[in-house]
């Protein structure tokens, strides 16, 4: 199945829904993944990419090999200024790993419980229209099992992350009032009794990492990863516009319409987005954090298992989602851990194999089009992918922000 756009999910609630995949039947003999061939099947995926229509695409892979980039088309189409590997983006839903780990290491510690209910720690704010947070965990606010309407589906909402984008582009949300838009809506489910992938869940969880720590859960996530690690690229902008060099543009088509004009949405004030998918960082930091975060270097086991322990989510193939990432079987039968993440004119999407020993992340500079799913299994795969028409069925559903 192909990867879903950013621009679907911008008409559709603004980023796909699931982060979820589909397995596909391994064939008969699975292949040596992209680094056993010299990338050549990865660089050929990217290249496919421009030439169906993304402006330009970036990536880099970490590996038994060593560190391996690539980059095709251009980063600013008006100047022809050719896409780097090193460039920032804005990753969008990727974001949800780093509040997750937060979340985890905050109870490795003793502060909280993943049992703890929503109401303990945020009183009277997951109330009215059915929702009681007495009856939310944390865990059900990580793996999206809460119920909790996400909030960028309202209609009003989508209006104003669409048609309405350049007379809302500065506009600063507060975590409150994202929150308070899911509580105009009854929960899709009662607690614990489906799937469904919410982005208020995780503007809550972020309200409670602040609430345990009294700190922000963006200086949380610099203290207790970005640090540590040495992710130097990655910030969280707040309600800042604009983006730290080096970096290109984004591109966005707010429109269903094929023929919609293609628009520079490369400045905008994230907080719309907030915990669930506010982050800047470039792919070289993703491979990091997703090395150390599967390599089992920024949790105790304890809360490891717990952060690999997924729920189906109802997709063919028996796809998983854990507490902040996604676990699928590509084509291959490669398993591998991942997010993927959407924002205007940004997709992009981090993957790493179990033991945190093969990771690679990938973005294009554009959101109405490209399947990062085919470079993925193009990756870890090599000969052996086999994508299906219209795109890989090895990871589907695949953007953020919805």
């Amino acid at each position: 199945m192909k990867i879903r756009t950013v621009h679907r999910a911008l008409m559709g609630a603004l980023a796909t829904a699931a982060l979820t995949a589909t397995a596909l039947t391994a064939p008969a003999a699975a292949a040596a993944g992209g680094g056993a061939d010299g990338h050549t099947a990865t660089r050929a995926a990217m290249r496919a990419q421009v030439e169906a229509g993304v402006p330009g695409v970036l990536g880099q892979v970490r590996d038994e090999d060593g560190v391996w980039r690539g980059s095709a088309g251009v980063a600013d189409t008006r100047t022809g200024r050719p896409r780097l590997a090193e460039d920032r983006f804005r990753v969008g839903s990727i974001t949800k790993a780093f509040v997750s780990v937060v979340l985890l290491q905050q109870e490795a510690e003793g502060k909280l419980s993943l049992d703890d209910n929503v109401e303990h720690w945020l009183p009277g704010v997951v109330r009215g229209n059915g929702n009681d947070g007495s009856k939310v965990t944390v865990r059900r606010l990580l793996n999206h099992t809460s119920g909790i309407y996400n909030y960028t589906d309202d209609p009003a909402m989508r209006e104003r992350l669409t048609k309405g984008f350049f007379e809302n582009r500065y506009r600063t949300y507060t975590p409150g009032q994202l929150v308070g838009i899911a509580m105009e809506h009854r929960p899709d489910f009662r607690p614990g009794e489906g799937w469904r992938y919410s982005n208020t869940n995780y503007v809550l969880a972020g309200m409670i990492a602040e609430k345990v720590s009294g700190r922000s859960y963006a200086s949380e996530i610099e203290r207790r990863i970005l640090k540590p690690l040495g992710m130097r690229a990655t910030t969280l902008p707040g309600t800042t516009p604009t983006m730290p060099a080096p970096h290109g543009r984004a591109y966005s088509k707010l429109e269903e319409a094929s023929d919609a004009p293609i628009h520079d949405t490369t400045v905008l004030n994230p907080s719309w987005g907030g915990a669930a998918g506010e982050m800047i960082s470039t792919a070289g930091d993703l491979n990091r954090f997703y090395g150390a975060l599967l390599g089992g270097r920024l949790l105790a086991e304890p809360q490891q298992r717990e952060l690999l322990t997924a729920v189906p989510t109802g997709e063919e193939g028996g796809a998983g989602y854990g507490l902040g990432v996604s676990t699928a079987q590509l084509s291959c039968g490669v398993r591998v851990w991942f997010h993927g993440g959407g924002i205007h004119g940004s997709s992009s999407m981090a993957a790493s194999t179990p033991d945190g020993r093969h990771t690679a992340a990938f973005n294009l500079n554009a959101d109405w089009t490209g399947d990062l799913a085919s470079v993925v299994e193009a990756e870890y795969c090599g000969a052996a992918a086999r994508p299906a028409a219209g795109g890989s069925k090895g990871l589907a559903g695949l953007a953020a922000l919805r």
